[in-house]
């Protein structure tokens, strides 16, 4: 330890280097905590009467918050929160609103830990509520599956900014669906699997 002391004071750019290392990038034990603001575009698809009735579902822009453990230096374990409210269309006009809870929870790999730029990739689940629903057919309650499990995808970058402070941008691939009935009979499968594109920044911990 001595030996290591001195071969620092001796050498100052080493010093500078092992300073940089601390002050740099991530490492097993750290927390991150991210606030985006993420644009939700479904890419629908649907089944049986749905399909007849052409039914899509609204974009949705909301806030995000996401909180990532680092299990090592390179992987981290990352719980993401976040609900939204979507409109949902028919070629009979508009059916109502329908609100979406999907807590998911990604197993990510992270390059560069030790660097300022630091892509990742990830995969993981989901599991998706649907709630706070209001959909009407022709005066008939639509009522829809209140969950759903999915796999989900994720890629994106952190830039650090202080030692502390960075921003992020990321995209992710969620899977989802809920089947639909009317007065007890079957409509189909509703498939909302959004593309979730978002912005923000983070704080290490």
């Amino acid at each position: 330890m001595l030996a290591s002391a001195l071969a620092l004071a001796t050498n100052p750019a080493r010093a500078a280097d092992t300073t940089s290392h601390v002050e740099s990038g991530i490492h097993a034990g750290d927390v991150l905590v991210r606030l985006r603001g993420i644009s939700i575009l479904p890419q629908v698809g649907t089944s049986s009467t749905l399909s007849a009735l052409n039914v899509g579902v609204n974009n949705a822009i909301v806030p995000e918050l996401d909180f990532t453990y680092m299990i090592r230096d390179n992987i981290g374990v990352e719980l993401i929160l976040a609900t939204s409210r979507h409109q949902v269309t028919s070629n009979l006009g508009a059916l109502g609103g329908v609100s979406v809870l999907p807590p998911t929870l990604l197993l990510q790999y992270h390059f560069n830990h030790q660097g300022k730029i630091r892509p990742y990739v990830g995969a993981g689940i989901n599991y998706t509520y649907f709630y706070n629903d209001g959909l009407q057919a022709g005066g008939q309650s639509i009522a829809v599956s209140r969950g759903s499990f999915g796999p989900a995808l994720q890629a994106g970058v952190d830039v650090q900014v202080t030692k502390t402070l960075f921003v992020n941008a990321d995209i992710k691939k969620i899977w989802m669906r809920t089947d639909a009935t009317l007065g007890g009979a079957p409509l189909g499968t509703l498939r909302i699997d959004p593309l979730v594109v978002g912005v923000g920044v983070g704080m290490k911990f």
